[in-house]
Order: structure tokens, then sequence, then C-alpha cells
């Protein structure tokens, strides 16, 4: 297989029909495969995907579908909460990892808080996902919280990052 380059990669910021439904599926399909999660996580990721749908305001909320070749190949959610952005459903098919895709769409995201005038941030991962951990934490996310979970069909740590824009 050939090397994908970043800027083969087209990132789109407007949510369009079946966006959502695709990274449900996508949550479903990869962590099971990888991590052994149950149907419970992807019943949790429907929930949130659906409390984003009926809350969407484009003026506070984003996006970021990444494309290739006309294919869905990764995501970006920012959701407004009061008086922080959440972080949510950060994803990306196995061969577009480490191109640094993840790293372009952490800039968006922070750029996308300074333009709202949003100073704060967090996010809910597990402690299984450490690429992406240490992805937030050089981005300037500090652990808050952690605590015991069997909520995904296992026994693992939930955790709560958070970033505070100066």
């Amino acid at each position: 297989m050939r090397t994908i380059a970043l800027d083969e990669i087209s990132i789109r910021t407007t949510l369009l029909p079946g966006d959502l439904g695709y990274v449900a599926y996508l949550h479903g399909d990869l962590y099971t495969k990888e991590n052994g999660y149950g149907l419970s996580f992807e019943s949790y990721v429907l929930s949130g995907l659906g409390e984003f749908g009926h809350e969407y305001d484009a003026e506070k909320d984003r996006i970021w579908m990444c494309e290739h070749e006309g294919r869905r190949v990764g995501f970006l959610l920012a959701q407004h909460r009061p008086n922080a952005l959440q972080l949510r459903y950060f994803i990306f098919l196995p061969e577009y990892r480490g191109i640094g895709l993840g790293k372009k769409l952490m800039t968006e995201f922070i750029t996308f808080m300074q333009q709202c005038g949003v100073k704060d941030a967090y996010l809910w991962t597990t402690d299984e996902q450490d690429a992406a951990i240490s992805l937030y934490l050089r981005h300037g996310f500090k652990l808050t919280e952690e605590k015991p979970s069997t909520s995904f069909g296992k026994k693992l740590t939930e955790r709560r990052y958070d970033l505070h824009l100066v």
C-alpha cells in the first residue's frame, strides 16, 4: 500500500446527511476490532451523536470530516456546552493514522475555540487510547478526572482531560 500524504486529505466542516451515521458505524466497527468494546459503546456513541444532531448550531459547533478520494476517512467534532467546547468522536481509519492528520485537526479545534471566544474545552477518553492521549497532552490538555468503568463491555478507566486557553 502506498503512503498517503497529508495534503491529499480534504477536510470538510459542513455537516451533511449521513455523516453522523458514518461516525457511529466507524466507532462501533473500529473500537470493537481494536479494543474489544461491546455494543454498549456503539449505543453510547449513537446517543451522543443524536444529541449533537438535535442541538447542532453551525455558529457554536463544528465537525471536521476528513475525506480522501471521495471516501470518509476520519472525523472530529466540537460540541458546544455551557462555557466550554467538548471534543468528541476523534477517529481515523487505521491507514490514515501517523501522517499528521490528528495534529492538524487538534490545531483546527483550538483555532475554532479562539474564533468562538471559548477559553475551555474538555474530552472524555479511556486509558487504552495512548496515541490520542499523547496528542491531547502535546496540545495542552491536562488530566483532571479518572473513574473506573465497565460501560463499554469491559473493565477500563475513563479519563477526562481539560484545556484552558489563556
